[in-house]
């Protein structure tokens, strides 16, 4: 789906998170940064996603590893997916889908027979230069820490 790739430049953005806190891109200048992308907050999913990252939170920074999430959902449903399921990392409420749209993750999408426009779950792992490290398209909700780590 997305056209960025090993090498690319990471797209920058200037988005709020679950708290109304503005995150920059510049803002990981100088660490390694986990961004991943998921549909909807609290979703099976994505919540399967997000506490695998969770769960493996100390492997990522011992490391030197942040992690961000994205999705369109509001400021009000990020807080809450972090708040019930305590994920120690931020969430961008990206309502304008402008990181969505930079990173090329929204497009039609397949579910139950019905065809829709949304996001595909993707993951872009970028360099403390911003440059994109890696890009994981085929997301395993499970067991996602390993395929990062």
């Amino acid at each position: 789906m997305t056209t960025l790739k090993e090498g690319d430049k990471a797209p920058d953005f200037s988005v709020p998170d679950q708290d109304g806190n503005t995150r920059n891109l510049s803002d990981y200048k100088g660490k390694k940064l986990v961004l991943f992308f998921y549909p909807k907050a609290s979703t099976p999913g994505c919540t399967a996603e997000a506490c695998n990252l969770r769960d493996n939170w100390e492997h990522f920074q011992k490391k030197g590893y942040e992690i961000l999430g994205v999705s369109a959902d509001s400021q009000k449903k990020q807080q809450n997916f972090r708040d019930k399921y305590e994920l120690p990392y931020p969430l961008l409420a990206d309502e304008d889908k402008e990181v969505i749209h930079a990173y090329g993750v929204w497009g039609p999408k397949k579910f139950m027979g019905k065809e829709y426009d949304g996001i595909h779950r993707t993951t872009f792992v970028i360099d403390e230069e911003g440059k994109i490290e890696d890009v994981i398209g085929k997301v395993k909700t499970k067991e996602h820490a390993s395929q990062i780590l």
